[in-house]
């Protein structure tokens, strides 16, 4: 976005001054825009939606991935290359210093594998209920990570109003799921859990 002066804004320190606030509003999950971001280069808004998967830090009330969770998954993907190069090596995953788990590992790759299987899911469906590929995608990763505004016809400028009553319990389901995180809402579903 910052290099794209006088396609949307006039000047460098415009570019910079609303892509760096849309940035951090997404990545924060506050969900506050003030520029609408339909009208930036699709570079600019791909990256706002990758901004939109990962979400706040660890221990923030946001929703999204995580970045502390996005950086174990590269950590464990760049040990799996290493030992698929040096098969002998014995390499571990570590955040700073300190060795992660395997279970922690574990328990991230499983968490991903739902996130995504979770999106990819109501995204089908939401597509299935009328909604274009870009709004069905976009609505649900806003609302998986709680940001608010997405792409497409529930964007910055736009609502959730014309979304059909089946599509709204869609979001609502993904809402609550990215609130209340994954497994917590999938462990209230097992009814040996309600049994202890």
């Amino acid at each position: 976005m910052i290099l794209n002066q006088g396609t949307v804004y006039t000047s460098w320190f415009e570019n910079l001054r609303y892509s760096a606030f849309q940035a951090s509003s997404i990545l924060t999950t506050t969900g506050f825009g003030t520029a609408d971001y339909e009208q930036w280069p699709v570079l600019g808004q791909y990256i706002l939606v990758t901004l939109m998967f990962i979400g706040g830090c660890a221990g923030s009330t946001g929703g999204g991935m995580k970045v502390a969770r996005i950086l174990l998954l590269f950590k464990h993907a760049h040990v799996q290359v290493f030992r698929l190069i040096h098969p002998r090596a014995v390499r571990l995953v570590k955040l700073g210093d300190t060795p992660v788990d395997r279970e922690v590992v574990q328990a991230i790759l499983g968490f991903f594998a739902l996130f995504m299987g979770i999106f990819l899911t109501a995204s089908f469906l939401m597509a299935a209920v009328g909604m274009d590929l870009v709004t069905a995608g976009a609505s649900v990763i806003a609302t998986l990570s709680n940001i608010g505004p997405g792409l497409g016809s529930v964007g910055p400028v736009d609502n959730y109003h014309h979304v059909p009553a089946l599509g709204k319990c869609i979001l609502l389901f993904c809402m609550l799921m990215g609130r209340l995180e994954l497994f917590t809402v999938l462990v209230l579903l097992f009814p040996s859990f309600w049994r202890k």
